[in-house]
């Protein structure tokens, strides 16, 4: 039986991502209640973790209210499922080899993002699953920031970021890290931080969180 050709694979794989776009657009609150409906946990149990009400909890899962930066971290590390998880419901979907090559292909567009609290947005880099691995980029507007309930916030993995364009600044309970484009940092994310905009234009960058 004659082997598809390069192009074929290709073509069908961009197809494949395309019919996930309508169920890629569902809001975060939907994704949220998703996760936490396949892990048997309540809305309650939930925000009985996160130290929340349950009525906070339904108002996210309703797109009434956007999680914060660290909201949603704290949310995915309750319910022990990567961050991508919260990006797009492909994210942990098993995704076949495109060709013999044996690589996964994400068109630009195909990966949707999504936007939080004080207008912070995510988008998923990685195509297919990555397991362990969340890789993606975050804009941070000018004057957004993401921090806990007390200015700093801490969660599960290891960070490495670089940033593409902007100006990022990261605070850690002893100093400040002013980053700017092309500089690169990496530290344990139980780590306290604070990362934040205080230019005039957005702040993109590209993160890297490895997960035990």
């Amino acid at each position: 039986m004659p082997q598809p050709s390069l192009a074929d694979a290709v073509e069908t794989a961009a197809a494949a991502a395309s019919s996930h776009e309508s169920e890629a657009t569902t809001s975060v609150g939907t994704r949220i209640r998703d996760l936490r409906q396949a892990r048997g946990i309540s809305a309650r149990a939930l925000a009985k973790t996160l130290g929340i009400s349950p009525s906070a909890v339904s108002q996210i899962e309703r797109g009434v209210m956007q999680p914060s930066v660290s909201r949603l971290i704290a949310i995915t590390d309750a319910l022990g499922v990567p961050l991508v998880a919260a990006f797009d419901p492909a994210s942990g979907r098993s995704v076949e080899p495109a060709g013999p090559s044996g690589f996964t292909l994400q068109r630009a567009g195909q990966s949707p993002d999504i936007v939080l609290d004080s207008g912070v947005s995510f988008r998923r880099l990685t195509p297919g699953s990555s397991p362990g691995v969340d890789y993606f980029e975050s804009i941070y507007p000018p004057g957004a920031a993401a921090h806990g309930a007390d200015g700093l916030f801490h969660h599960e993995g290891y960070e490495v970021g670089t940033v593409v364009a902007g100006e990022l600044t990261i605070d850690f309970e002893a100093e400040r890290v002013i980053l700017r484009a092309g500089d690169a940092i990496s530290y344990p994310c139980s780590v306290p931080h604070r990362l934040h905009n205080t230019g005039d234009v957005d702040a993109v960058a590209h993160w890297l969180i490895v997960h035990a």
